[in-house]
């Protein structure tokens, strides 16, 4: 009876004095929420570009609560969760109504399927890469590699017309038709519940002679986003894709290799 006593306060020691440490990465993600949940309201206000943008936020700010648990060791199960559930609106949901709002409305009858295939796609992810965690660690090969796309990339996908027609309006025939907006969600939903392998830059390392070249390309790329922000973000996207094929060829080779 005493040990049982002795948890029940410590339990609730813990409760009345959280450390920041713990609270500051939950803090992040709630912001990538926020900004994600905006970009549906800017959705359905027609205000595209306001829209796009905070989907662009809500991606940096997931990127970042990674990147502050770790660095603060705060990485909590209630975290783990509470992203998987950020994630689902800002990357699932968020674009998918934004699509809808912006041609997909348009399509008589099947239009919402579209956005519900994307939607539920992207639960269907999060609910394998929660329930990944828990397996063994994968062999050394995978470490620079993601199963199938991940939920930010995928948004950007599916965005990817939308921000390219801002700076192309004579292309709307083609960018803005539904059969090319329904392929290109059906295509990315595909890629998001596959096992394909995807690079990933969790774990890249620059050597030291690439330090300085790197540092000019990444003025270049800030140079292009202030002068043509749109036709930049949707090259990015296209080269992406482009990068799909190119990662599953350096994976086997890297399996290969491993093994």
């Amino acid at each position: 009876m005493e040990k049982i006593n002795q948890k029940l306060q410590m339990s609730k020691q813990k409760l009345k004095a959280l450390p920041f440490r713990k609270i500051a990465p939950n803090i992040v993600t709630l912001l990538a929420l926020c900004a994600g949940v905006t970009s549906i309201r800017y959705s359905i206000q027609a205000d595209w570009a306001k829209a796009v943008i905070c989907i662009f936020v809500a991606a940096f700010f997931d990127l970042l609560d990674g990147r502050v648990a770790r660095m603060l060791k705060g990485s909590t199960k209630f975290g783990a969760e509470l992203d998987s559930l950020s994630d689902f609106v800002s990357f699932g949901v968020a674009p998918a109504i934004l699509l809808y709002q912006w041609t997909l409305f348009d399509l008589p009858k099947f239009g919402w399927f579209f956005c519900l295939l994307m939607s539920i796609g992207m639960a269907m992810r999060l609910a394998r890469f929660n329930t990944m965690l828990d397996d063994e660690p994968q062999p050394e090969y995978w470490n620079h590699f993601f199963v199938g796309v991940p939920a930010p990339a995928a948004s950007a996908l599916v965005m990817m017309p939308l921000m390219i027609s801002f700076d192309f309006p004579q292309m709307d025939w083609l960018f803005r038709s539904n059969a090319f907006c329904a392929t290109l969600m059906v295509i990315v939903t595909l890629l998001m519940v596959s096992r394909i392998p995807t690079f990933s830059t969790k774990k890249l390392k620059i050597p030291t002679y690439m330090f300085v070249p790197m540092m000019l390309v990444v003025a270049l790329f800030a140079s292009f986003i202030i002068s043509q922000p749109w036709l930049t973000l949707g090259m990015m996207t296209v080269i992406y894709a482009l990068s799909i094929p190119v990662g599953i060829v350096v994976f086997y080779f890297e399996k290969k290799k491993y093994e």
